[in-house]
């Protein structure tokens, strides 16, 4: 008999495993479903960045194991590009470290800050691998509830302070997955004061702040004064560069604890493959385009949405960042999601699935197009929601 270690058996059932395998059994019943779920792309990466992968895979030296931290060519693109997008200044060599994706570093993170029993501050409704990360290191997830009379932002001073005291780590995220929700560099630097007092290491998820709206740009935690004394900030180019089956992040900031993540990755991975890298260094210094033409095609599908939810009753905020909208709904929030997909073949994710805190709200994700939505919509309204 196969017996799992109690850290496996405490993990709640992936949120996305779960949705995919319920929209799989959808569609083998012949239902032609919508899905509104992940946050994956439907729209290509760009040709610049295909075409520099097919030349680096022409390069035996790419076949090779890879540096452990990443491709100093990359890092320092990711400096640049951090210089000229946040107006942030980073040294390459040890301010700057390659993710095989920005979830896999966000995962690894509590693994080198956590002794078993250690305490990590987990925003709920929040990415899953925030807690998920934390359960695997043995700690404790304390959950800071993003509720919407607070705009969807943790209230720091809710924090017990004996938790507080012993909490290491602090997971952050705006613009926010999944309420889309944005934060000022006021709560940046409430947040610096707050790990500076009590302290913690800082964690700001960044994954969505170059999916803006409306004339909005999204600050960086970094931008902050302090904020690289007590944080890293992760960026990916999964949803910037519609890349996200090539798995290539990275995070910058506090060299120290760049190094102590290093060091569990140096003993559990091999490093991105080389040819990724330099797709991505043509992502990150090529022509930024791409960026501003997908923002505008998530923003008529956003409008699309919310048009058509608030027509149906459903209370909306326009978010001005992320492809994402985060919808109030009435009850039970799976159940909401259960009826949208058996009865109407559309697929969303219910709020709870990202914590306790995300019950009665739905996140639609934008990964369809605009007849699509449209028809999502009719379908709905014909369930008299």
């Amino acid at each position: 008999m196969v017996t799992y270690a109690d850290r496996i058996n405490s993990l709640p059932p992936y949120l996305f495993a779960a949705i995919d395998k319920a929209r799989a059994e959808s569609i083998k019943k012949g239902v032609d479903v919508i899905n509104l779920s992940i946050g994956d792309p439907d729209l290509p990466t760009p040709p610049h960045i295909v075409e520099a992968m097919k030349k680096s895979l022409d390069n035996p030296a790419r076949h090779r194991y890879p540096s452990y931290e990443g491709m100093l060519s990359f890092r320092k693109a990711a400096a640049q590009w951090y210089k000229k997008t946040m107006n942030v200044d980073l040294d390459p060599e040890n301010e700057v470290l390659t993710l095989i994706g920005s979830k896999e570093g966000i995962a690894h993170i509590p693994l080198a800050f956590l002794n078993p029993g250690d305490t990590s501050l987990v925003p709920s409704p929040g990415y899953p691998v925030y807690n998920i990360g934390s359960i695997l290191a043995d700690g404790k997830p304390y959950m800071m509830p993003l509720l919407a009379e607070n705009d969807f932002l943790p209230d720091l001073d809710a924090i017990p302070a004996h938790i507080a005291k012993i909490a290491k780590l602090m997971f952050i995220n705006y613009p926010n997955n999944p309420t889309s929700a944005i934060a000022s560099i006021k709560f940046f630097e409430e947040v610096v004061d707050f790990a500076n007092e009590n302290g913690i290491i800082v964690i700001h998820d960044n994954a969505y702040s170059e999916m803006t709206f409306d004339g909005y740009k999204a600050p960086s935690f970094l931008n902050v004064s302090g904020a690289k004394d007590v944080g890293i900030e992760v960026h990916s180019l999964s949803k910037t560069y519609n890349m996200t089956g090539w798995r290539l992040g990275f995070a910058v900031g506090n060299s120290d604890i760049l190094a102590g993540l290093g060091k569990v990755k140096s003993n559990v991975d091999s490093g991105a493959f080389e040819a990724v890298q330099e797709a991505g260094i043509a992502a990150l210094l090529g022509p930024q385009d791409c960026v501003r033409e997908t923002n505008l095609v998530y923003r008529e599908r956003r409008d699309a949405l919310l048009a058509g939810l608030k027509s149906l009753g459903l209370p909306v905020k326009p978010p001005k960042a992320t492809f994402y909208v985060w919808a109030h709904v009435n009850g039970s929030s799976s159940e909401f999601a259960k009826m949208l997909l058996e009865k109407a073949g559309i697929v969303a994710t219910p709020g709870v699935g990202f914590g306790e805190s995300g019950e009665g709200y739905v996140r639609f994700a934008l990964t369809q197009s605009v007849d699509r939505i449209n028809e999502a919509v009719e379908r709905m309204r014909k369930l008299d929601i």
